[in-house]
């Protein structure tokens, strides 16, 4: 496999691998060091099967299934984010994929199927990297403090479409809010993260209202620098792996009314620390 850097704090371009051929286990391991390493990894031209996304995405654990996407038929692990012109995404801030569970997701692997002419892309940003350019009083300011992470938050809007709650209502009971450490550890390179998101976190353990919200929204500033980014243009059959316990990402919605479409699995995770 060669390596391509993408940019100076994450992401790395991957070639020379076949996803849709049998893969063995020393080069799935080196997929998953890879995406330790560089937290957001693509490939290009993969044309792969659900089944074959669904074999790629265990070979780094159990999966898991969202309360509030449809599926692919036969695949309950492997959700279609579609935007329309009659059904536009309504995702457009920063974040890490359902941090409101008790164990968020190792990572996600998202497969392109239908792309706009133009625009579209999405953009990654690195917490390790976003942590380790704090300053040390904040880092320790930081140190410590919990956040709680909420689903009724992060799909308010859909709660709020006529019949949504009422669609919605097992996944609001399935998941109640929960609380993850402000900073936490990467379990497999030892760093420290940002472990804070706009979509899902409400608001910070032992503050005030107000103090809440000041520190969050510093933070949520902060993790979208520029220089700790990379941004990755989609074509039809490309693969996106990223570390959702070290990113984050937002997708840029530059092409409405055009129809665009992906397909994501993610992979369970462990509980933060």
């Amino acid at each position: 496999m060669q390596v391509q850097l993408l940019a100076g704090a994450l992401g790395a371009e991957i070639s020379g691998i076949d996803l849709t051929a049998d893969i063995d286990a020393a080069s799935y391991q080196a997929i998953r060091q890879l995406l330790v390493e560089h937290e957001v990894i693509f490939f290009r031209d993969q044309d792969i099967s659900p089944a074959q996304q669904k074999a790629l995405a265990e070979s780094f654990g159990p999966l898991q299934t969202h309360p509030a996407y449809g599926t692919v038929e036969g695949f309950p692990e492997i959700t279609i984010l579609e935007s329309t012109a009659d059904k536009p995404t309504k995702i457009e801030c920063w974040h890490s994929d359902m941090t409101f569970r008790q164990h968020p997701p190792l990572g996600t692997i998202l497969r392109s199927k239908i792309i706009p002419e133009k625009g579209g892309d999405t953009l990654w940003a690195s917490m390790t990297t976003a942590y380790d350019e704090l300053s040390a009083a904040m880092k320790s300011f930081l140190s410590g403090l919990e956040a709680v992470h909420d689903f009724s938050y992060g799909f308010k809007e859909s709660l709020a479409e006529p019949g949504g709650r009422e669609r919605l209502a097992q996944a609001l009971i399935d998941n109640p809010p929960v609380t993850h450490p402000v900073i936490r550890k990467h379990p497999e390179s030892g760093k420290s993260v940002i472990f804070v998101n706009e979509l899902f976190t409400t608001h910070i353990v032992g503050l005030s209202k107000q103090e809440s919200a000041a520190v969050l929204g510093f933070l949520y500033e902060h993790v979208k620098t520029p220089e700790f980014t990379c941004r990755f243009a989609w074509q039809p059959n490309c693969i996106a792996i990223w570390d959702n316990r070290s990113t984050q990402h937002k997708p840029i919605n530059d092409y409405f009314p055009a129809h665009r479409c992906l397909e994501r699995i993610t992979i369970d995770g462990d509980k933060p620390y």
